[in-house]
């Protein structure tokens, strides 16, 4: 049930805030980088810290808030699919198709969310676990590609948020259950990673989609070259360093036992 405050919710603010700070995500992600770095000499002489349960707080709330933000963005996905041709789906500008009410705010918390997620690897760091390429990148590209999308308006958007907050619903679930000790025995990780796999396969296609049809020029379509590019590279990396990632864990680790 959605309820009033999110019909009626005024998105202007925030993206207004989003295209007047341009230069805010480079600082965060810079800052990010370097206290990955210094965080990782700082624990080197340090025992690591359990943080178990507040580990598995923190899945469980970014868990939960990912399954609302899905079912507050997949309806009006599957509604805008039923309803609009495919290249609609993919042109028209978000402010008449998913950019107000609840889509819209939830796209925009989506948005914002990329900062505190950052979160993620202050775990990583003070458990002294292994900090993998894939998991920093992953932040920062995700974070710079969000608030570009978010502040030109791009008319993809949509695609993306709903597919990351179904899969990050999924897989902070699972990194939660792993936390508590209570993963089902049925409930095997490459199953999430094959949906991580699945997402970066569609966003390669959308975004090369999205491009062919600004090239062709057939239709005004609201989204920049620049957007749709820098989404094609980084969804294509995602592609490789997840395939890679499965590879590594679920064939070639299983072949050495």
């Amino acid at each position: 049930m959605i309820l009033s405050f999110e019909s009626n919710y005024d998105t202007s603010p925030g993206l207004d805030f989003a295209r007047e700070h341009p230069y805010m995500p480079i600082v965060i992600v810079t800052s990010y980088a370097g206290l990955c770095y210094g965080g990782q000499i700082y624990m080197s002489t340090r025992e690591p810290y359990s943080m178990h349960m507040p580990l598995a707080y923190w899945n469980l709330f970014l868990s939960a808030f990912s399954f609302v933000g899905m079912s507050r963005t997949m309806p009006q996905l599957l509604y805008n699919l039923h309803t609009m041709s495919l290249t609609d789906n993919l042109c028209m500008e978000p402010r008449n198709s998913f950019g107000t009410g609840a889509s819209g705010l939830w796209v925009q918390l989506f948005i914002y969310s990329k900062i505190p997620e950052l979160l993620d690897t202050f775990f990583i760091v003070a458990r002294k676990k292994p900090l993998l390429f894939l998991h920093w990148y992953h932040h920062i590209t995700v974070l710079l590609f969000c608030w570009h999308s978010y502040a030109t308006e791009a008319s993809t958007g949509l695609f993306f948020v709903t597919m990351n907050y179904s899969v990050h619903s999924a897989m902070y679930g699972y990194y939660y259950l792993m936390a508590v000790n209570a993963k089902p025995r049925w409930l095997n990780p490459a199953i999430i990673t094959a949906c991580q796999i699945g997402q970066m396969v569609i966003g390669t296609s959308l975004c090369v989609m999205s491009y062919s049809l600004l090239m062709k020029g057939d239709v005004n379509c609201a989204v920049r070259k620049e957007n749709v590019i820098a989404g094609a590279l980084m969804y294509g990396s995602y592609l490789y360093l997840f395939c890679e990632f499965a590879l590594k864990r679920f064939v070639l680790k299983r072949k050495l036992k």
